[in-house]
């Protein structure tokens, strides 16, 4: 099956005034089409780190970084910025929805941002929240709505645009036990459907949900598990 994302030899280098801190030291890992992976690891494993070279947010030090076939190390911002809206979806533990905007019109943005047009859009919004249960909750604020649903809403907002993978960062940090089950419960549905997922946590029992745990420590990886 075709690597959906490739890193080979991934090294990044922080420099602090006159020192330097080394916060991946050589990763290489590929994930194929249709898997389901957690990344976890203390703070300061260098989760994050990679997690923000995966979204295109950073650049490696050195190293090859390939997204669905397509090498993104030689792209500058604006090409970076287009790769990150047509071949990633985000979902972050904060939500990251614009608070008084309506929610079917955050799950548009990364079609506006791709110049698609105004019905063709407003269509694929509708078609995104139905498939994440919000029917009924399109014309609601995000402040209108419990944290569970603002987190459909935001996955909702990450599938619009029919990504390659989506990457979710830490996405029940935010939420009770109860409501953190029903969001994993939606990602291995999506992920049943097909969709690429790649998770960071640090909690054993979200990591459980995914069928491969890739685990960081100072800044390498030291464990690559499969369920």
């Amino acid at each position: 099956m075709d690597s959906v994302i490739s890193l080979t030899d991934i090294r990044r280098v922080f420099t602090m005034g006159d020192q330097q801190f080394e916060a991946l030291k050589g990763v290489s890992f590929s994930v194929s089409a249709g898997e389901f992976v957690a990344i976890m690891g203390a703070s300061g494993s260098g989760k994050s780190t990679c997690m923000n070279i995966l979204g295109c947010l950073d650049r490696p030090t050195t190293g090859e970084y390939r997204l669905d076939g397509v090498d993104v190390g030689s792209m500058n911002h604006d090409q970076l910025a287009d790769i990150r809206n047509s071949k990633l979806g985000f979902v972050f533990q904060g939500f990251n929805l614009l608070p008084r905007t309506p929610a079917v019109e955050n799950v548009e943005l990364p079609l506006v941002y791709a110049k698609v047009p105004a019905k063709e859009r407003r269509q694929r919004a509708l078609a995104a929240m139905e498939h994440v249960g919000l029917n009924g909750k399109e014309n609601n604020h995000p402040t209108q709505l419990s944290g569970g649903q603002q987190q459909r809403v935001a996955i909702a907002r990450a599938l619009v645009n029919s990504p390659a993978v989506i990457l979710a960062d830490e996405p029940t940090g935010n939420l009770d036990s109860a409501t953190s089950e029903e969001i994993m419960n939606l990602f291995n549905e999506l992920n049943r459907n097909g969709i690429t997922i790649i998770m960071v946590t640090h909690e054993p029992d979200v990591a459980a949900h995914a069928a491969r745990r890739i685990t960081f420590r100072d800044g390498s990886i030291i464990a690559d598990t499969r369920a």
